[in-house]
């Protein structure tokens, strides 16, 4: 009989260090690469790797994650294990405890325990929802089985520095993994290595393990609510065995070469620079490559449109992603990434930008170095991104990295 496999996908992170894009939205919704949203990329992971039975576990500032999913992620009716099906936190465990968010990675995927029964999942591929990459699960399910894993963890190789911001794993010679340490102190590293093995937060649970380790947290006096922190240290502790599988390796059909790119766009400036990754003649994460299609919302919008070719006031794009609907109008877009629906009038220059959806880009106005989110109206002969002064009266952020950002639906 065929092993049953669940997919589960953590969407419910505020992703406050991208704010003001995530103002009125969560982390997975943020659009991305002209046409995409963040969550889109594990979507695609699941159904390219032929895992059709996903819950979506969502909680802060769901909205436009849930009108996104329900308008463009849907299977049709005929086969019952066949669904992508939104979750929000419903307080299925704590009754005791009146209404409780989920509290954590481990805890959200605790008040669902119920999911994993109701569908007799053998294994369960716990997965993060707001990073960018292209991952082949099926071949991890492999490993996982072939090294007869209670949890497998998705590793990746990052420089000691950065081991702050991610869950750090040792391991041995066969890759079964001896320490985990969330969110170290590289300055605690023992042996002061240059790189370390990160997880991405991408997990393979045989059932059985993953019921035992939230059932047995749930009763602890310890706050058991985040794999990282809780579940993976406890299992460890309570002799599991745990592997690490090594990202690298991860073959993608129609892809020539190792599996490198992964990417926490976490901050605003490592979201832009994501962004412009793509604009490359031969950009690192393709998305093009026909064997392993990125799908999305479906959104039936007219054709992209140049217009008007005289010396000084003439339609054109250079190095860039435009979506359906945009009305490139006697301005010049170069090294940017546009979505739908957008018009960038005469003689305008938008440069190093990434502009979501329902922008107007006025007559003679200038944008560099720039994020401007959904719904904005940019007036004749505005400047953005080319005087910090100009800026900072508008109330505009301006990352670290000198990105200026322009929220949802401001008015000039």
């Amino acid at each position: 009989m065929k092993q049953r496999v669940l997919g589960m996908i953590l969407a419910g992170g505020q992703g406050s260090r991208l704010f003001p894009l995530t103002q009125k939205r969560s982390k997975p919704a943020v659009p991305f690469g002209s046409k995409y949203r963040i969550i889109d990329f594990a979507l695609n992971n699941f159904i390219n790797s032929e895992i059709y039975s996903i819950y979506v576990l969502i909680q802060f500032k769901a909205q436009s994650l849930t009108e996104h999913i329900q308008r463009g992620w849907r299977f049709g009716t005929f086969l019952s294990d066949y669904f992508i099906t939104l979750v929000p936190a419903q307080m299925y465990r704590y009754e005791e405890l009146g209404p409780v968010w989920y509290r954590g990675t481990a805890d959200a995927v605790y008040q669902n325990l119920h999911l994993v029964d109701n569908y007799g999942a053998d294994y369960v591929a716990i997965f993060s929802g707001d990073h960018i990459y292209k991952m082949n699960v099926a071949h991890m399910l492999d490993f996982h089985r072939d090294t007869r894993a209670d949890i497998t963890i998705s590793s990746y190789p990052m420089p000691a520095a950065e081991s702050a911001r991610f869950g750090v794993m040792t391991t041995d010679s066969r890759g079964r993994v001896t320490d985990f340490l969330e969110k170290p102190d590289p300055s605690t590293l023992p042996g002061n290595p240059d790189t370390v093995l990160t997880s991405q937060g991408n997990y393979i649970f045989s059932r059985q393990a993953l019921e035992e380790l939230l059932e047995t947290a749930a009763r602890g006096d310890d706050e058991g609510y985040d794999f990282g922190k809780d579940i993976l240290p406890m299992a460890l502790k309570d002799g599991y065995n745990v592997m690490a599988y090594d990202f690298l390796r991860n073959p993608i059909p129609g892809q020539a070469g190792p599996n490198t790119y992964w990417r926490d766009v976490g901050t605003l400036d490592a979201y832009f620079e994501a962004n412009m990754d793509l604009v490359s003649v031969s950009p690192e994460f393709d998305l093009y490559n026909p064997e392993w299609p990125l799908r999305t919302a479906a959104e039936f919008s007219p054709p992209t449109k140049f217009v008007h070719e005289a010396a000084e006031r003439r339609g054109q794009s250079f190095n860039s992603l435009l979506s359906g609907g945009t009305i490139i109008s006697g301005g010049t877009v170069r090294d940017s990434v546009l979505g739908r629906r957008i018009r960038v009038h005469s003689y305008s220059l938008v440069e190093g930008a990434v502009i979501f959806d329902n922008v107007e880009v006025g007559r003679h106005s200038h944008i560099r170095n720039a994020i401007i989110d959904k719904d904005v109206i940019i007036p004749p002969g505005t400047r953005i991104g080319i005087d910090a002064d100009e800026d900072a009266a508008r109330g505009f952020a301006r990352t670290e990295g000198g990105i200026v950002v322009v929220p949802k639906s401001y008015t000039f």
